[in-house]
């Protein structure tokens, strides 16, 4: 009991250095910053909107900057602020849902294809070269071609074409601790298979999955963003910031605004992320800290 509270203690306290090391990091703690306001955009965003991001008011299409509407109003009259804090919680709620599942999945093939070795092994390899292969966004269009837009199709799509990113990550971290002495000992003292590889290798390999994750989530959220561009994402009139820049482009002469708005909201979201994954790479990688 002695050395399971002190094995806790060690961890919790790496866990409080790695989050002030974090925020010491410049470009880390504005992605934490970023990427944190987004998450909380995202879930309390429908509840602060002031108006209805579908309800169309007529008298007021394509109005400007004013106190009523602090970011105007598109083209059918709707609130575009209203639109933004709605649209947060699909855009960034895809974009988390996505990584996830792909993070996941992809994951745990990476640990049983580098635990197991052998045959298995490299079938499992010859499938993610193939799965590699082929450009995400296609395989991604091509899905959602057959299985129709929606929510749903979207976070499907976005999340298989990481899977294998995923797996390969994991797997090439798992080759280099299985090898080490812990693992060894585990072994030598009778550990069952599930043990070593969730009790001993995941734990040592979390931190590489944990950050590209984090950079992941960015490059998500522009793929969906560009689903619901081209019309196959998430479909009017439910806010989205990609169908949002779809909505604006027929209007940019005419009121710019329409699609500023979404544009930098995705640009910040995505540096958010991005910052934060790169401030993550430098904390959790001891030949990386300063």
């Amino acid at each position: 009991m002695t050395d399971t509270a002190t094995l806790r203690g060690r961890r919790t306290r790496k866990r409080k250095s790695a989050i002030a090391r974090l925020i010491r990091h410049r470009s880390g703690a504005i992605g934490l910053v970023l990427s944190t306001g987004f998450l909380v955009l995202a879930i309390i965003g429908p509840y602060i909107s002031p108006y209805d991001p579908t309800a169309s008011d007529f008298m007021n299409l394509s109005a400007g900057i004013s106190a009523a509407h602090w970011l105007g109003t598109d083209n059918f009259g709707r609130d575009i602020l209203s639109r933004i804090l709605v649209g947060a919680r699909y855009s960034i709620g895809i974009g988390l849902s996505a990584t996830i599942m792909g993070a996941v999945v992809g994951g745990l093939w990476g640990l049983w294809a580098g635990y197991t070795s052998g045959a298995i092994d490299v079938l499992s390899m010859r499938v993610v070269d193939v799965m590699l292969a082929f450009p995400g966004l296609l395989i991604a269009i091509g899905l959602i071609t057959i299985t129709g837009p929606g929510v749903g199709p979207v976070i499907f799509a976005s999340s298989l074409f990481g899977i294998p990113i995923f797996a390969r990550l994991t797997r090439a971290s798992v080759l280099a601790a299985k090898e080490r002495a812990f693992v060894e000992a585990a072994r030598g003292l009778g550990a069952r298979h599930g043990r070593i590889v969730f009790h001993h290798l995941l734990p040592n390999v979390i931190a590489p999955v944990i950050v590209y994750a984090t950079l992941r989530t960015g490059v998500t959220l522009l793929v969906a963003s560009g689903l619901s561009f081209l019309g196959l994402g998430v479909q009017p009139p439910t806010p989205e910031w990609g169908s949002m820049l779809s909505d604006a482009q027929l209007y940019l002469t005419i009121d710019p605004l329409m699609a500023f708005a979404p544009g930098i909201t995705i640009t910040l979201a995505v540096l958010g992320f991005n910052l934060l994954g790169d401030g993550l790479r430098d904390v959790l990688d001891p030949t990386l800290r300063q």
